[in-house]
């Protein structure tokens, strides 16, 4: 019969059976067979021969138990990859959290594999590439707090081809806060934007009249903003909110920061989505970027053609906690 010891086993069965049989103090035993007193006292208060798993009875993991339900929601809600996971992890739940530790999290609890999602019909095909300069555009409300009267909007840019991503908060959906918005864009990109796309909305356009569109007059302040920089405005066509889902989707993911999140105030909702824009330029590789952050893409783009930015492209520290 074939017996499974532990390596450092300093006793048989045999041996452990008389011990267990034995009538002598525990002293007398471990001078007779050459083993410890703590050997001899441990296996004569057993009723088995055979050695316990050796198995930690609890795991030493690097986050708690909520912490790892927050994980496995995110993993599972935002279906992030495990690289994306982990810089969020980082920076919102526990800093000293390696990549190995996050994977057997993830193995852990069954969701080592994100599921493979089906493709819904009539998809629509991948943007077409284009330089730095293209611009998307759009405005998403956010949730009222305690301490506020009315809701407010977000304001959101995202260049095409670097994903990077710019946000200013509102407190009015007009074209002045557009036009204050795409000043604050134009100041903060390092890219030369050439290109803005938005929706028919009243704060971009004036092409929607009632029911019924119309081309655009070209007077309406937006654009006039647009014409004087240099910059070509196109919008979507009416109902057709795919024509601008980059931005959507970023929307999307604003949206997910939302819903995980119990925000203090107004400032602190504020403070939270600055920080995942930080987050998500400097940190969070993406596929189509070839698993680069959006800043590190910038990058690459002004050392590939330089004469499209107007500025160098720097590291900005992260916002206060």
């Amino acid at each position: 019969m074939l017996i499974a010891l532990h390596k450092n086993a300093t006793t048989t069965p045999a041996t452990r059976r008389a011990l267990q049989q034995a009538s002598s103090t525990d002293r007398e035993l471990a001078q007779q067979y050459g083993i410890g007193l703590d050997t001899v006292r441990k296996w004569r208060h057993r009723t088995t021969v055979h050695d316990a798993s050796h198995t930690p009875h609890r795991l030493q993991t690097t986050l708690n138990a909520a912490q790892e339900e927050l994980v496995v929601y995110l993993r599972t809600q935002l279906l992030l990859p495990l690289d994306d996971l982990l810089a969020v992890v980082r920076e919102f739940i526990e800093p000293a959290m390696s990549r190995s530790a996050l994977d057997r999290l993830l193995r852990r609890r069954g969701h080592s594999r994100l599921p493979v999602q089906p493709k819904p019909e009539g998809e629509h095909k991948p943007f077409k590439a284009y330089e730095p300069g293209y611009v998307h555009v759009d405005v998403k409300y956010l949730p009222q707090m305690h301490d506020e009267d009315k809701r407010r909007y977000v304001f959101v840019a995202i260049d095409r081809a670097t994903r990077w991503v710019f946000i200013a908060i509102k407190q009015y959906k007009t074209a002045a806060s557009a036009k204050a918005f795409l000043a604050a864009v134009r100041k903060a990109a390092p890219l030369q934007i050439r290109t803005i796309l938005t929706d028919n909305g009243k704060e971009f356009t004036d092409r929607l009249f009632g029911s019924r569109s119309r081309q655009p007059t070209g007077e309406h302040e937006f654009d006039q903003l647009c014409q004087s920089l240099g910059i070509e405005h196109r919008l979507t066509k009416p109902k057709t909110p795919q024509t601008n889902g980059m931005v959507e989707r970023f929307n999307g993911r604003l949206s997910q920061v939302l819903r995980s999140h119990h925000f203090n105030s107004a400032e602190d909702l504020g403070k939270i989505l600055h920080r995942f824009v930080w987050l998500y330029n400097h940190h969070l590789p993406q596929k189509a970027l070839g698993h680069q952050a959006p800043v590190q893409a910038l990058k690459v783009w002004k050392m590939k053609a330089p004469d499209l930015f107007v500025k160098n492209v720097r590291n900005h520290p992260g916002p206060d906690t």
